[in-house]
């Protein structure tokens, strides 16, 4: 009775487990919470493989975690907000149960995910932060439309711009779809292939209805890790 017993504590331990890349205290630089302190628990894999990818190093590798042990590791740090994110967090099943778990002791949290997976099971207390990929990520052909009529007022919407023929596209996007009118949208510059000041400049000729925002945590720190 015993080995039965033991054999099923550890089939229940092994299917409450996440593969996780790190878990660090930094702020958080982008989107509607920038500049808060907040605990990053980033999941290890993702199936997309977007040119301007800063975090590819997520993509293998990681260590076992599991969700009492992720979220012990979080309350050490202290803070309100945590972001959950990858690679694509949403590629890992479990990544649900973390969630609710987290919302469950009262975090503000939030999802960084690339838009090419199914949001509809995500807890609705978490701020989903949704990516649509432009044809300049070579990912395009990944976004999940259905997504977008999933999406609250507590949700946003990210779009980096790789080039003007992105930012053209993207802005027709906005426009037709009424992106604007589902959550804030965000127009970030690939740090590589454009001037942030000549998107920021689009924008404001355009009056486009969006918010222009950099990666606040690379301007501090650039690409340094666990940053």
């Amino acid at each position: 009775m015993t080995a039965v017993v033991s054999d099923a504590v550890a089939a229940s331990a092994a299917t409450d487990r996440l593969k996780l890349t790190e878990v660090f205290l930094s702020l958080q630089g982008e989107a509607r919470d920038a500049g808060w302190p907040t605990v990053f628990i980033r999941l290890t894999g993702c199936p997309l493989r977007c040119t301007y990818c800063d975090t590819a190093y997520a993509f293998h590798g990681g260590d076992w975690w599991s969700i009492d042990d992720i979220l012990a590791e979080v309350a050490k740090h202290g803070v309100r907000h945590v972001c959950v994110t990858g690679g694509e967090p949403l590629a890992q099943k479990r990544c649900i149960g973390l969630l609710q778990r987290l919302c469950d002791a009262g975090y503000a949290v939030s999802l960084e995910t690339s838009g090419a997976i199914d949001i509809a099971a995500v807890d609705p207390r978490v701020s989903r932060v949704l990516d649509i990929k432009t044809p300049g990520s070579n990912e395009a052909h990944r976004n999940l439309w259905d997504n977008l009529g999933l999406l609250t007022a507590h949700d946003q919407i990210k779009l980096v711009i790789c080039s003007r023929a992105d930012y053209d596209w993207a802005r027709a996007l906005v426009l037709e779809k009424g992106l604007h009118q589902l959550c804030d949208v965000l127009f970030s510059p690939s740090k590589s292939e454009i001037a942030a000041r000549d998107l920021a400049d689009w924008i404001i000729a355009d009056r486009l209805p969006v918010k222009f925002q950099m990666q606040l945590h690379k301007l501090l720190w650039n690409d340094e890790p666990g940053r």
